[in-house]
């Protein structure tokens, strides 16, 4: 894996075309000024020893130390390994609905956007421990296998939206019983699932779902998104709302009793998000009572430093640059001389 600690120096290579039409500029001023005192070429005819090239060689090197400078303050580095450590933390899965009524607008900007945030806060907050992602409708699925790397879970998270699953519904129970399956085999240590919904739409088969969580160690907390007085769900592309068969327009409401239910049943705590940030301490408080044990990640260690083979290389170029004059060597010439 190759990476640069510092990109914001690579900036420095648009100085290179700058230096260049500068050099381009001197070269032309100076041609000029040769051409006032007498012509070009007799005035070379009296300057043999002067080298038509040697400058621009010169000139070439001290452009590429400039390049390699840039690149030598951005520090490039190479993962050399992906290694396994041990860290003490929890495993969490969090559960996301993603079913139409989460596009309702009670709570700003909707639903599923409060949500997406609330996770993007939750995983910030996360140190040393686990997370997967599960997203569910009518039906469920892994959106990100349970992992320690956290950049990639706010990644994924910001593709989550309704258009992932075409079945509709709010199946909580499927969602609850992938996520109990998606955790690592180590024992003891502590395993909590997050279901963030509006609880609308029950498919049923959440109590055995809830049930077979808790017996094998794992808490179920629930996070109600959506207010008890309800909203309109938006149809996408229009300006109006969604509308039933009858042609009345459908009021998404918080199913607050079932999340309750839940969350009892799973020895966890509900939570109703708002537009403060009690949800988030809430269940933060409760992270940090969960059993922390060693838990085994992998993670991509050692990024060597490279800028010292970098800076060798420049040195040795200015090295060359001094070494080269702008005279013809006189060695050589003499060389050829004798071998006349």
């Amino acid at each position: 894996m190759f990476r640069f600690e510092e990109p914001a120096y690579l900036y420095l290579l648009l100085l290179l075309p700058l230096s260049i039409l500068f050099y381009l500029f001197s070269n032309y001023i100076r041609k000029n000024r040769i051409k006032k005192i007498g012509d070009p070429e007799l005035i070379g005819l009296l300057m043999p020893d002067v080298s038509n090239y040697r400058p621009e060689i010169k000139s070439g090197l001290i452009l590429i130390c400039i390049s390699l400078f840039s690149f030598l303050l951005a520090r490039p580095q190479f993962g050399s390994k992906l290694e396994n450590i041990k860290r003490k933390g929890v495993e969490i899965m969090i559960a996301v609905d993603i079913s139409n009524s989460m596009l309702a607008t009670d709570l700003q900007p909707s639903r599923i956007e409060k949500a997406k945030r609330l996770v993007a806060r939750l995983v910030d907050k996360l140190e040393n421990d686990k997370v997967g992602m599960i997203v569910f409708a009518g039906d469920a699925f892994t959106q990100l296998p349970i992992t320690s790397d956290y950049i990639s879970a706010k990644m994924f998270l910001e593709s989550i939206n309704p258009s992932l699953i075409n079945k509709q519904g709010t199946a909580i129970g499927a969602a609850i019983n992938l996520a109990s399956r998606s955790f690592t085999p180590q024992e003891g240590v502590g395993k909590a699932i997050i279901i963030i919904t509006d609880g609308e739409n029950h498919e049923g088969g959440v109590t055995n779902a809830v049930k077979e969580a808790v017996d094998k160690g794992i808490q179920v907390h629930v996070l109600g998104v959506g207010s008890a007085n309800g909203a309109p769900i938006p149809q996408d592309g229009t300006n109006d709302f969604r509308r039933d068969s009858e042609g009345n327009v459908i009021v998404t409401r918080l199913n607050e009793e079932m999340c309750k239910e839940i969350a009892k049943a799973g020895n966890g705590v509900y939570v109703r998000v708002d537009n403060t940030n009690s949800a988030e301490k809430t269940i933060n408080d409760e992270i940090a009572k969960m059993a922390k044990i060693d838990i085994n990640s992998k993670i991509y260690t050692e990024f060597d430093e490279q800028f010292q083979a970098i800076a060798w290389i420049i040195l040795f170029l200015l090295f060359t640059e001094m070494m080269i004059l702008d005279k013809k060597n006189v060695f050589f010439k003499k060389i050829r001389l004798f071998s006349k």
